[in-house]
């Protein structure tokens, strides 16, 4: 990915509001799968780490681009933006 259409995404999650919370139990299978989903309806998601969890965050952000095959776009405090691009009708197409 290059770095405009790194900070193309990155404009564009700016107004995303945020539709998973990440507790003290970490990446769960149930949380993969609901991200999972989350991607496939909108393919760019944000995500907030809870205070009580006890992970590293940038760790979370990568095991959750791993098992769900998308990518990492930006982790800046307690947030984390996630995409990947629909196989059709692609929004974020450029």
């Amino acid at each position: 990915m290059t770095s405009k259409r790194r900070a193309y995404l990155k404009g564009c999650a700016m107004t995303l509001d945020t539709i998973l919370h990440i507790g003290k139990s970490g990446v769960t299978p149930e949380i993969t799968q609901s991200v999972q989903e989350a991607l496939e309806a909108r393919e760019l998601i944000k995500l907030n780490v809870l205070k009580n969890c006890m992970y590293d965050i940038r760790e979370i952000a990568e095991t959750l681009a791993d098992r769900t095959h998308s990518e990492v776009i930006q982790v800046i405090g307690r947030k984390i933006i996630l995409f990947r691009e629909a196989k059709e009708n692609s929004k974020y197409a450029k």
